[in-house]
């Protein structure tokens, strides 16, 4: 893992990008004290979200009730800004 200063993150923050997107870990630092790390973002799939639901309940019978009735509940204070009204 390499270490770098706010300083040479900020002068070089493409080449910081380019070692990260190649998997690299990178510690910034700011006055000798550790601020951030810079790390690959984790890639999701639908995949990732069926082992996340996997063990989890359907929704009852009563969810798309429920949502309906919050919905109704909404009200809009302006005037849609896309129509031509």
């Amino acid at each position: 893992m390499r270490t770098i200063s706010a300083t040479e993150a900020s002068r070089g923050f493409s080449d910081l990008l380019d070692a990260v997107e190649a998997g690299e870990t990178v510690v910034v630092t700011r006055g000798n004290r550790r601020i951030a790390e810079i790390r690959p973002a984790a890639r999701r799939t639908g995949r990732d979200l069926a082992a996340a639901l996997a063990g989890t309940s359907p929704p009852d019978d009563g969810f798309a009730d429920d949502v309906a009735s919050a919905v109704g509940m909404l009200t809009v204070d302006e005037a849609d800004p896309w129509t031509d009204e």
